[in-house]
């Protein structure tokens, strides 16, 4: 049966008011797809529906939710509901909800939770937004020194369920710090009368609290981890980060990286979801830079008039130029922004990048600088010295291109910044400018061949 077939079952029980054929067909969905179809319901529907699912059930569907639906959820159930509600969740996904909610529903929500769980809310909201702290969970199985395989398997059984993950067991000395990690796995398939002290990875690949998202990310990917642990100033476990957080935040810096590239400001919600102003606003900044940096294009096409009205070939030729050339700068800095986010290329790798981008471009600019001599020879049939200004200038184009396309991103990271907004918008501004001098400078030179 495929979604739509799912969907219309649905729609049939839920009109025939079936709530007991509905609670059973939906708790054989996954709790991702029971959150997408409840999206296409309004207020009424979706408050009935969330509140026939078990309550283990509901929690899960609610943090796959959009924010808009959970706010509304919030503002419509009672205080014992949202009370059950974040007691079922774990704590990673109750304070990604809260940071998306307005001040008085965050309030109403803490006010509804035990004082022990609103405690570590609260501590966990007190990390700075997009950090380690914020990402992780205090949902993860612990043991100790003098534990053996026997006694680590029964408190899984006895705790597992609460658990964000269990695969990796995580041990900690007296004062918690955190002296290694034992696959599961490895716990399975040994004696339970075994030590785990002998099963134990002394080599910890481990976050503190502050580090950013993205050095999270990075560090995760790095190392193929399905969690990673999350230590305090004294290398004392606070909680961990699982996969399924770190896939969230890959998303979201690729999201971020991109708007920036295109010369966008970093966007807050869904696209249908923000206002036309904020999406107008959000586009304005680079725009309005990029519009008064083609000042300089202009100007140097005001002092080189002289020469584009010898030839009407060199006035064509300027749009092939510029395009080429950015389209040259925006193929390099893709690969730098590529490279740096993964790790491969660093700062100290510039003059060898540098090299080899030069070489690149040297062998597409004799390639694509070949193709236009003989399209202006043959096709145009333009003079012989014309066809050359036009073709070396194309070909110092695209050599500079590819040298600027490949130093900015890597410059920009030097300098603290994000590598993603050298890209685009401002390696096309700089390379255009470039290029048409170039143009205009080898024109001059044979301004006379050209007239005659």
């Amino acid at each position: 049966m495929n979604w739509e077939q799912i969907e219309s079952r649905l729609d049939q029980l839920m009109a025939e008011n079936r709530h007991g054929l509905l609670r059973g067909a939906l708790m054989m969905l996954n709790p991702v797809d029971i959150a997408g179809y409840m999206k296409k319901l309004n207020r009424e529907k979706l408050l009935m529906l969330f509140r026939i699912l078990p309550k283990d059930v509901s929690a899960d569907v609610f943090s796959y939710m959009d924010t808009d639906q959970r706010q509304e959820l919030v503002e419509s159930i009672a205080d014992a509901e949202i009370s059950a509600l974040i007691d079922e969740m774990f704590v990673d996904d109750a304070v990604d909800f809260l940071e998306e909610l307005p001040a008085n529903a965050v309030k109403r929500v803490l006010q509804n939770t035990d004082p022990k769980t609103r405690a570590i809310i609260n501590q966990f909201l007190k990390y700075p937004e997009n950090s380690a702290g914020s990402l992780m969970t205090i949902e993860y199985c612990e043991v100790s020194q003098d534990m053996n395989v026997g006694d680590a398997l029964k408190s899984i059984k006895e705790t597992g369920v609460d658990k964000e993950t269990v695969y990796t067991l995580y041990m900690l000395d007296a004062q918690r710090r955190l002296i290694g990690t034992i696959p599961l796995h490895k716990a399975l398939v040994v004696p339970e009368e075994t030590a785990l002290i002998k099963l134990m990875d002394p080599g910890i690949i481990s976050v503190n609290t502050l580090d950013d998202q993205e050095i999270v990310a990075d560090t995760v990917r790095k190392y193929h981890l399905l969690s990673i642990p999350v230590l305090d100033g004294e290398g004392r476990l606070v909680g961990i980060i699982t996969s399924d957080d770190i896939m969230d935040v890959i998303e979201e810096e690729n999201t971020e990286d991109f708007e920036k590239m295109s010369g966008l400001a970093p966007a807050e919600q869904p696209y249908f979801k923000t206002k036309l102003t904020t999406l107008a606003i959000n586009r304005l900044p680079w725009l309005m830079i990029l519009m008064f940096t083609s000042i300089i294009s202009g100007a140097i096409i005001s002092r080189f008039e002289s020469v584009l009205a010898v030839n009407i070939l060199l006035s064509a030729s300027i749009p092939m130029l510029m395009d080429t050339g950015g389209n040259c700068g925006q193929q390099a800095s893709t690969l730098m922004v590529r490279g740096l986010a993964l790790g491969e290329v660093q700062f100290k790798d510039l003059f060898r990048v540098l090299w080899t981008e030069f070489r690149v471009g040297g062998l597409i600019g004799i390639v694509l600088s070949s193709v236009t001599f003989l399209r202006l020879m043959f096709l145009n049939s333009a003079p012989v010295v014309t066809s050359a200004v036009i073709s070396v200038s194309l070909f110092a184009t695209v050599v500079i291109a590819k040298s600027i396309g490949c130093v900015l991103p890597l410059l920009a990271q030097r300098v603290k910044l994000d590598p993603a907004l050298a890209a685009s918008p401002l390696i096309t501004t700089i390379v255009d400018a470039c290029s048409l001098f170039i143009f205009f400078t080898i024109a001059s030179h044979y301004i006379a061949q050209i007239a005659a």
